[in-house]
C-alpha cells in the first residue's frame, strides 16, 4: 500500500496531465467558437461532450481540440469545429428531427447529430470511412445513427427527412435530395460561386408549396463531390 508520501504509480502523473490539458484545450475551443458567433447552447454542449480526438488518427490527437481541419482516411478531411458548429447552428436541430447526412467522414459530426436529433441516416461513398465511423459510434454507445456506404446523391433512401446536412460544395442542389426534404424542413450545404473560387454556406428551406428558399450564412470551405462508390476504399 502506498502511504501519503509515496510517489504516484508510473504513468499516472502523465495521464493526469494529459487529461487536464485536454480539458483546458476543450474549454479554449468552446471560447473560440463563441467568438465566432456560435450561441446555440445545445450545439456547444454537444461539441464539448463528443470527444473529437476519438475520430482522428493517433498522431493528430493532440490537435483534436484545436479549430483546425484534420486529415482522415481515404484522402479526406474533417472540417474545423467552427465550421461544424456553424452548419449545426444553421440546421436548427430539434430532438424530434430525422436527419440525413451526406458525407459521413470520420463519423464525428454523425455523433453530434445523433446527440441532438431523434435519428440520423449518414451516407458515405468510402467503405473504409463507413466501417471506421460505425466502430467509433459503437464505442460511444450511439445507437440512433445508421451509416451506409453509398453515393449520397444516388442512394435509394426513405424520406422524408426534417433536416439534411451535406458536407460538400455544390453548384446546385440535386433534385433527388430536395425531394427527400420534408415540407418546412431545412438543408445546409456549401454552394460554389459561379467563378468557382469560393464557397458559401447555404441554409435552404423547403416551403409547403415545394419551392426552396435559401439564405446565405457566410463563406466556408467544403470539398467538391465525387461520384459513385469508391471501388477500392
Amino acid at each position: 500500500m502506498l502511504d501519503s508520501g509515496s510517489a504516484s504509480p508510473p504513468g499516472m502523473a502523465k495521464r493526469l496531465m494529459s487529461a487536464h490539458t485536454t480539458i483546458e484545450n476543450r474549454a479554449a475551443l468552446l471560447l473560440k467558437l463563441r467568438t465566432h458567433g456560435i450561441r446555440n447552447t445545445d450545439v456547444l454542449r454537444a461539441i464539448e461532450t463528443i470527444p473529437r480526438e476519438m475520430f482522428v488518427a493517433h498522431q493528430f490527437a493532440d490537435l483534436a481540440q484545436r479549430d483546425l481541419p484534420l486529415p482522415i482516411a481515404c484522402g479526406q478531411t474533417m472540417s474545423e469545429p467552427s465550421l461544424v458548429a456553424r452548419m449545426l447552428e444553421a440546421l436548427d436541430l430539434r430532438r424530434e428531427h430525422r436527419v440525413l447526412e451526406i458525407g459521413t467522414g470520420s463519423g464525428y459530426v454523425t455523433a453530434i447529430l445523433a446527440s441532438l436529433a431523434k435519428h440520423v441516416v449518414s451516407v458515405d461513398r468510402f467503405n473504409t470511412l463507413v466501417a471506421g465511423a460505425r466502430t467509433r459510434l459503437g464505442q460511444l454507445g450511439i445507437k440512433d445513427a445508421d451509416v451506409i456506404c453509398a453515393d449520397g446523391f444516388a442512394a435509394e433512401l426513405v424520406g422524408p427527412f426534417d433536416r439534411v446536412l451535406i458536407h460538400l460544395s455544390l453548384g446546385e442542389l440535386p433534385a433527388p435530395v430536395c425531394d427527400l426534404l420534408a415540407p418546412g424542413g431545412a438543408l445546409v450545404y456549401g454552394r460554389a460561386t459561379e467563378q468557382g473560387t469560393a464557397t458559401r454556406l447555404i441554409r435552404a428551406i423547403r416551403a409547403s408549396a415545394g419551392e426552396i428558399e435559401a439564405t446565405d450564412h457566410g463563406a466556408c470551405l467544403l470539398p467538391k463531390p465525387i461520384a459513385d462508390i469508391a471501388a477500392a476504399l
